[in-house]
């Protein structure tokens, strides 16, 4: 498993339209569970309503992991991802 912590700076958090593009990506990478961590509370960031529930704003550390046969292809992109989004 590999993973990474991110600290959200967008102003609206995870909200539709970068949340719509996370799951787009996450659904990339077959095989590969892709989850994000807020607090206590994991989901899978290819289940869109859920990733919305987690109610990610401004400032919230959130945790991204990838387990699976594309774990590293997928931890890169996403890092990538984040940074570039949220």
């Amino acid at each position: 498993m590999k993973e990474f912590t991110y600290l959200v700076t967008d102003e609206l958090g995870i909200h539709a339209r970068p949340a719509g593009l996370l799951v787009k990506l996450a659904k990339t990478f077959p095989g590969t569970t892709v989850t994000v961590t807020k607090r206590e509370t994991t989901v899978k960031a290819s289940q869109l309503m859920k990733l919305m529930n987690l109610g990610v704003k401004k400032g919230d550390e959130v945790k991204i992991a990838a387990e699976g046969p594309a774990e590293e292809e997928a931890i890169a992109a996403l890092e990538a991802f984040f940074k570039e989004n949220l």
